[in-house]
């Protein structure tokens, strides 16, 4: 789950949860994918309950909220569905009801990722995003429907979000304590964002979870940021803390806003069902 999600006016946090929940599959960096054991991610239905942790500054007061994300398997690709509701409260007393609804098809072999996301404030839509991507080991390029058509270039390396959920699980299996790929996650129309990711350790199984299907797996803690590409500000844009499980599914998040920081607590977690064979 490396992807991102919101704020009100510039929901620019989207570009963060969405993104980072849906960090996150593709190449590993530099090494070749036929000489590496695969990462079996793990199709499922995950709910969050999100609650205020703190208030660093700023106008927000109180925020409270949920979010839905699902993992699909569909043969050659990744399908993946992320909401998140988030609701706001200012000094003044208004009151923000934000939702992200964000959508992916991402290839398994990195090659491709057709995305959308669009985000609502109040239910008013205050930003759509949508297009295709494609990657060589050359390079790639988006092409964006929406807000507007236009094409961004992406350099060699740049990761789609799954892509980007398996290298930070193989690091961890393979004793890493930080990588920083680039990522592309769909999220926003400025093409793709740095990210740097710290894995505090990668542990045995069983690991404390009250669902058995994870309970059972290694999973490790796993902080990310993620920054604007073209700025040199060093601060960045936005930060998730979270456990990864070695089948991708993620619990216990962390999520800095910037003003605010919540918690999300996993509160429902459903495997898919075995399907037909691919």
């Amino acid at each position: 789950m490396t992807s991102k999600t919101p704020c009100a006016a510039t929901v620019r946090p989207a570009r963060g949860l969405l993104a980072a929940v849906l960090m996150t599959l593709g190449w590993s960096a530099g090494r070749p994918a036929q000489a590496e054991t695969p990462i079996a991610l793990a199709p499922h239905r995950a709910v969050y309950d999100l609650t205020l942790v703190a208030v660093t500054g700023g106008d927000t007061i109180a925020a409270s909220g949920t979010m839905t994300y699902v993992v699909g398997n569909a043969c050659l690709a990744w399908s993946t569905q992320q909401q998140l509701r988030l609701q706001t409260v200012s000094r003044s007393g208004g009151v923000t009801e934000m939702v992200s609804d964000y959508a992916t098809l991402e290839a398994k072999d990195g090659h491709s990722l057709v995305f959308r996301t669009v985000q609502t404030a109040n239910g008013h839509e205050a930003s759509r995003v949508m297009g295709e991507a494609t990657m060589t080991p050359t390079g790639g390029e988006i092409r964006y429907t929406q807000p507007s058509a236009h094409t961004v270039h992406l350099a060699a390396g740049v990761m789609f979000p799954m892509a980007h959920t398996r290298a930070i699980i193989r690091a961890g299996e393979q004793g890493q304590t930080s990588l920083a790929p680039a990522l592309f996650d769909g999220t926003g129309e400025d093409g793709a964002q740095d990210t740097y990711v710290m894995i505090l350790g990668w542990n045995p199984p069983p690991s404390p979870s009250q669902y058995p299907a994870l309970a059972r797996l290694p999973s490790g803690r796993v902080h990310v940021a993620f920054y604007t590409a073209s700025s040199h500000d060093m601060r960045p844009d936005y930060e998730i803390g979270m456990r990864y499980f070695a089948n991708g599914v993620s619990d216990d998040l962390d999520m800095d806003f910037g003003d605010f920081r919540m918690h999300g607590t996993l509160h429902e977690f459903t495997p898919a069902p075995e399907g037909h064979r691919c």
